[in-house]
């Protein structure tokens, strides 16, 4: 199976007795779907002696993690993302959902450009519709108190002509 964390990143403990710790990723096990994060996971192994030269004790090392209970800590936006796929210069590389950042290190500098001109074209959307939107609603105010003043008009008219009829007769 294909895994979205690779060794050396940076990843965000999401679930598990280290939740909310964040380090660097020193080895994937893609077989058994689990990563060994750096000071993560830590566990005490006790170990007899072998021979008369060996010391015996408890040794402390980092075992494997689900790697769904992980998230990649985009670089760009230290945040914990979701990893989204694009194409920079023709090759897939992984990116961030949220800033469109690349999570692969050969293709940051290209993507960091990518993602600058893609946040001005929503800007400059935003800003184009935002001014699109306000003109139609003036428009529709006019039209609204052009119709109320019409239909006072009229009744007034109304109330004129039946008073003038009363009157003649």
């Amino acid at each position: 199976m294909k895994m979205k964390v690779k060794t050396g990143d940076n990843v965000l403990v999401i679930t598990g007795k280290d939740k909310g710790k964040s380090g660097k990723v020193m080895e994937v096990l893609a077989q058994e779907n689990k990563v060994v994060v750096e000071n993560i996971n830590i566990v005490t192994k006790h170990q007899k002696p072998r021979s008369q030269q060996d010391k015996g004790g408890k040794i402390q090392k980092t075992a494997p993690i689900e790697a769904s209970n992980v998230m990649v800590v985009c670089p760009n936006c230290n945040k914990a993302t979701r990893v989204a796929h694009s194409e920079v210069a023709g090759k897939k590389v992984r990116s961030c959902k949220k800033c469109g950042a690349s999570l692969d290190k050969d293709f940051v500098k290209a993507s960091k450009k990518e993602a600058k001109k893609t946040v001005k074209k929503a800007s400059e959307l935003k800003g184009a519709t935002l001014k699109q939107a306000d003109a139609p609603v003036k428009e529709e105010k006019t039209e609204k108190k052009t119709t109320a003043k019409s239909t006072s008009t009229k009744s007034t008219t109304t109330k004129k002509s039946t008073t003038a009829k009363k009157a003649s007769e």
